[in-house]
């Protein structure tokens, strides 16, 4: 998978609907997101993301992309995601995907990291 297809992938991940969400995560997949239960696996990490609302739109910034063997491939970015009735997220992260089939893609690990808010 080229760059281009690979952030239009994980974009889709975030304004897709429930079912297209479901159809890219692996059941094998690890996620931390940042509300409890915070460490979620398998068909768990599906159930928190997909059964939330979706984002209108995401922009996608500090792009890197590995490709650390054949049928893997690792991704880190900013993400700022807007969405109607919805307060602003912002947070740096990565997926994991790894390839089952030609032009066939699953996202194997997912974490967010939102900005830290400090207090005095």
């Amino acid at each position: 998978m080229d760059d281009g297809r690979v952030w239009a992938f994980e974009e889709s991940l975030w304004t897709g609907d429930a079912e297209h969400y479901r159809a890219l995560i692996d059941d094998e997949c690890l996620m931390v997101l940042p509300h409890p239960p915070f460490v979620m696996g398998g068909a768990e990490a599906v159930a928190a993301v997909a059964d939330t609302p979706r984002w209108s739109t995401v922009e996608i910034s500090e792009k890197q992309v590995s490709r650390p063997q054949e049928g893997l491939i690792v991704i880190a970015y900013k993400a700022a995601a807007r969405g109607e009735g919805k307060a602003p997220y912002e947070a740096h992260c990565t997926s994991v995907y790894r390839r089952l089939a030609h032009d066939e893609w699953r996202v194997v690990q997912h974490q967010q990291t939102p900005p830290l808010t400090v207090t005095p």
